[in-house]
Order: C-alpha cells, then sequence, then structure tokens
C-alpha cells in the first residue's frame, strides 16, 4: 500500500470536516439572525420558554438548536441561584416571551402556531 492510499481517507475526511464547519452556525450568528427568522414567520416563541420551528428553511432548526441550548444555560443557572426547578424558570421565561413576541410574529398556544 503506498502512501498516498493510507493518507487519502485521511484528506477526505479533513476536508468534510472543515466544509462541514464552514456551514455551521455559531451561538453569535443565530442570535444576530433571529429577528429575522421571526419575521420570516420561521421560528416563534412557546410557552415553556423555548423557541420552536413554524417552518423548517434556512437553517431554522439549527438557530433553534442553537439558541434553545443557551436558554437552558441560562435557566439552569437561575434556578440553581434561585433554588428552584428549572421548569419554573423556564415556564416564566415562556410566559414573558410570549407578552414580548412583537405582533405579526408567531407564538404556540395550545400547541399551534398563530401569529401575534
Amino acid at each position: 500500500m503506498t502512501f498516498k492510499k493510507i493518507l487519502q481517507p485521511f484528506f477526505f475526511t479533513l476536508i468534510f470536516a472543515f466544509a462541514a464547519n464552514a456551514y455551521a452556525m455559531t451561538l453569535q450568528q443565530a442570535m444576530g439572525q433571529i429577528g429575522n427568522y421571526k419575521s420570516q414567520g420561521l421560528v416563534g416563541e412557546q410557552p415553556n420558554g423555548y423557541l420552536g420551528v413554524v417552518t423548517n428553511q434556512n437553517e431554522a432548526s439549527q438557530l433553534v438548536q442553537l439558541i434553545n441550548n443557551a436558554r437552558k444555560e441560562q435557566y439552569q443557572k437561575l434556578a440553581n441561584t434561585n433554588k428552584i426547578a428549572i421548569q419554573e424558570v423556564e415556564t416564566l421565561a415562556g410566559k414573558k416571551a410570549l407578552e414580548k413576541t412583537k405582533p405579526g410574529h408567531y407564538i404556540q398556544i395550545n400547541s399551534r402556531w398563530i401569529k401575534k
């Protein structure tokens, strides 16, 4: 087996890894795009304190996952600090998020997406 044949799979893996990272959205990018995604009707606020996917286009599910992971981390910190269950923090955050949602953006009520 030649040296070239041994390294060929390694280089393909390396190139694929770089390509995947080039297309991956960062939390900072997600935070910068959340307003656009809400305006486009792709994502909306849920009563559980997390974002949900209304229409899965333009990496909406990736944005939701990044934002929700960050939210969960913050909710857990608040729960720990205040010695309460994370579910209490999530419920309060969800209520506030639904109240603060701009008209024309989506919110989830009774498991259905509606425009506020």
